[in-house]
């Protein structure tokens, strides 16, 4: 193991002016399962923490009745209060919250994941660069307007790609129409969990998609391309990171950082329910499947009583929350909010618990500065 570290490739991650400590980004994870307190602990450990703002004010009252006011009040908030827990671990090494060993590190950053397929996704991007996030990273669709909508501000942005087609079509109207390049590129492949980039089909033979050379071919466009700019892009791989060894495979195809989200699922800091972590900690690898999600993506989840109700039938909801740009509430198989939320607060057989490909791996809870220990560059 000694050897190992010596021998590794990680070390701190470049994003801009920035110099985040360890390599290791948070991934998103809605709904409710990345707030404040996961994205505060992770960057208080010198990560960068992620709050998804996927109906992120479903906590509020007022939510049945304005889910969209709400979610944009909540995304001010849990950014603040990300700040806040960063800045009482940077006084008082817990914080008020168990730490497990500790950390002596600078902070990381605080940003938030955003999808493209949201309703009102302007509104969101607006707010959170408004509330200063200092990085937005943006899927499930192409971010093509998102240079425009953070042009006032210092926000970071970033895209997830799945190819090297989609990088291309990004960075190439970006540079066009608004003269910016992406200050990171997150490249999320086909072990990740959440809705996927990619095709059912494909996803039932993943060793064919070869995907380790799509990799290094957008490292190595994304490179050109920063190259010819006077940029320096990082690209961080995502999908199937769970350990250190993990990460030090994706360094050597050219990978400047990685992402992790089903790995802090089960973490004491982390926002689920308890209910809902333990899912993770009793589950088989049989137990995951992709899934049709009424987003129009395949997403990989927990075959629980939930997902294989869906298989068979359309279950019913109460109205429509105003979370996905294109459904049809009249059409939709399930209502993805209320399946996300039931989930979240612990109703996890009646709720959808997405998870990624090594989900089945955890077999207790961590603490947040433990697991970010694991990732320490070797200095």
């Amino acid at each position: 193991m000694e050897e190992k570290m010596n021998n590794s490739l990680l070390k701190p991650l470049k994003i801009g002016d920035y110099l985040v400590p360890v390599p290791v980004i948070q991934g998103g994870m809605g709904v409710g399962v990345s707030l404040s307190g996961l994205a505060g602990a992770v960057a208080a450990c010198g990560g960068v923490g992620i709050i998804s703002t996927a109906q992120i004010g479903f906590r509020d009252k007022g939510f049945d009745a304005n889910p969209i006011g709400c979610n944009l009040r909540a995304v001010k908030e849990e950014i603040n209060k990300a700040r806040e827990i960063v800045r009482k671990w940077q006084c008082d090494v817990t914080g008020g919250v168990e730490t497990g060993e500790g950390h002596s590190r600078k902070p990381g950053l605080i940003g938030v994941n955003i999808m493209v397929a949201t309703k009102k996704y302007e509104e969101y991007v607006k707010a959170a660069a408004e509330a200063g996030a200092d990085i937005i990273i943006s899927g499930a669709g192409l971010p093509m307007t998102l240079p425009e909508l953070v042009k006032k501000a210092k926000t970071m942005i970033a895209p997830i790609v799945s190819s090297l087609k989609s990088v291309q079509v990004i960075i190439k109207y970006w540079l066009k129409k608004y003269d910016r390049l992406p200050d990171m590129v997150v490249i999320e492949g086909p072990l990740a969990g959440g809705h996927l980039g990619f095709q059912a089909r494909q996803l039932e033979n993943i060793e064919e998609l070869h995907y380790e050379e799509e990799i290094r071919r957008i490292v190595d466009y994304v490179g050109e391309c920063g190259g010819t700019h006077g940029k320096d892009i990082p690209v961080i791989v995502a999908g199937g990171i769970y350990t250190r060894e993990d990460a030090e495979k994706s360094f050597a195809l050219g990978a400047s950082g990685v992402q992790m989200a089903t790995r802090f699922v089960t973490t004491y800091e982390c926002d689920a329910s308890a209910a809902y972590k333990n899912t993770y900690i009793r589950a088989q690898k049989e137990d995951i499947a992709i899934v049709k999600s009424p987003v129009g993506m395949p997403g990989r989840a927990l075959a629980n009583s939930f997902v294989k109700r869906a298989a068979k039938e359309r279950i019913p909801h109460k109205g429509c929350h105003n979370c996905i740009a294109t459904c049809r509430p009249d059409q939709t198989p399930y209502c993805i909010t209320e399946a996300l939320i039931h989930a979240v607060e612990g109703n996890v057989e009646q709720g959808l618990v997405f998870c990624g490909a090594n989900a089945y791996r955890a077999q207790r809870l961590e603490h947040v500065a433990d697991i970010m220990k694991e990732f320490e560059p070797v200095l």
